[in-house]
């Protein structure tokens, strides 16, 4: 029975071979779609971890942002002993930094000065911002207590101006006259395109020899890594509390971290994977019409055979069959050649880039179950159009 049915639906394939595979080729494309669409949203939300990941997912930042504009009271700044104050206090940090920025124009090899900004830091900075280390070392904890005058710079200065991250080690850069040699270069695990506190023209010394050229022991940032990403949100709201017991009440300061970021990224990843997700639909909806379009000529078209199937004993039901096991088939085809395209296209990027395209085996799954359902429904109208026709008006018919 349903192997008869099913050559029935490969003949008139083989008889029609044009009309069914233009009907096959949309669904092919909103299928195709569908993977892809999915690839697009999945690919979004592991580039956006991934950045966050590069700049530090545990990453906690604090900065002091205004006091009272009434009262013009004196700047209320942050100090090292708030940093002190808070591994003390809030359990599940292990690692902090501060932050003081300098601007200096110094000379480099050709005579002629450039602008440089200089981050005082502490050792743990390091490990704080997930940065790389490409040439050299990074100065320790012995060189914070000595006071040495030793710094690090990033890739894009040591290549400008030294030719080469290795060529930059053992060069001097003096800031205010005081030689400072560069013992290392390093890059951010990801580019920030300039968002974060490190440029391309940055170095990085210790804090405790920043402190030279400033007449406070002020800190213009304090970076925290959490130990979990799971302790990062308890632990800001307590870095907030501990920071603000410790300063006057009318001073603001901003504690905030990466995971509002992945939050709203996920958010708009998953909105414009919904948008396309409706465009893909609507492909399917247009491919199902035509489906549906090319059954209904199809019917018109064999009415006299299904009289005589009809008069020979074939019921309603093996007719509606019939039809639809013809629907199905122009669906499968469809939705199987869509599954390949729509894998093929991420598996082609993968192949030829070093990035991995997250490939989702759901999604082309439920595409192939969409198709099917396309086909069932799309293919159910005509099909029961066919079984209802009358026997002796089908023969009469011409």
């Amino acid at each position: 029975m349903l192997s008869e049915i099913a050559g029935f639906a490969l003949d008139t394939f083989r008889t029609n071979k044009v009309r069914f595979l233009l009907t096959a080729l949309g669904l092919m494309i909103g299928t195709a779609s569908l993977i892809l669409v999915t690839t697009i949203g999945l690919t979004g939300k592991q580039y956006v971890l991934h950045l966050i990941q590069g700049i530090g997912a545990n990453m906690i930042e604090a900065e002091y942002q205004q006091g009272d504009r009434i009262t013009k009271a004196s700047a209320d700044d942050l100090t090292v002993d708030d940093i002190k104050a808070v591994q003390e206090q809030v359990p599940g940090i292990v690692a902090a930094s501060p932050v003081l920025p300098l601007y200096e124009r110094v000379s480099v090899g050709d005579g002629k000065e450039r602008d440089l900004q200089i981050l005082g830091v502490d050792p743990a900075y390091e490990q704080v911002r997930n940065l790389v280390l490409l040439s050299g070392r990074f100065f320790d904890s012995q060189d914070s207590q000595e006071h040495n005058k030793v710094g690090v710079i990033t890739q894009k200065y040591a290549e400008q101006y030294y030719g080469s991250t290795n060529a930059a080690l053992g060069k001097t850069i003096k800031l205010s006259g005081l030689p400072f040699t560069v013992i290392g270069t390093f890059r951010e695990r990801v580019d920030t395109f300039g968002q974060s506190e490190v440029t391309d023209s940055t170095m990085l010394i210790p804090y405790s020899v920043i402190r030279y050229f400033r007449a406070a022991p002020i800190v213009r940032q304090i970076y925290f890594s959490a130990a979990d990403p799971s302790l990062v949100e308890p632990i800001t709201a307590e870095v907030q509390r501990v920071l603000q017991s410790r300063h006057r009440p009318e001073s603001v300061y901003k504690v905030e971290n990466l995971t509002q970021l992945l939050a709203v990224a996920d958010k708009t990843a998953n909105t414009l994977t919904a948008v396309l997700l409706a465009i893909s639909l609507v492909v399917l909806l247009v491919s199902g019409i035509g489906i549906m379009n090319i059954m209904l000529a199809t019917v018109s078209s064999r009415v006299r055979e299904i009289g005589i199937r009809k008069a020979v004993g074939a019921t309603r039901r093996e007719i509606r069959f019939q039809f639809l096991s013809e629907a199905m088939l122009i669906s499968l085809i469809g939705g199987l050649a869509g599954i390949i395209v729509g894998l093929a296209i991420p598996f082609s990027v993968r192949f030829l880039t070093e990035y991995r395209i997250p490939i989702s085996g759901l999604s082309a799954v439920i595409a192939i179950a969409v198709s099917s359902l396309v086909g069932i429904i799309f293919g159910t109208i005509p099909a029961t159009r066919a079984a209802r026709l009358d026997p002796v008006e089908s023969l009469r018919h011409e």
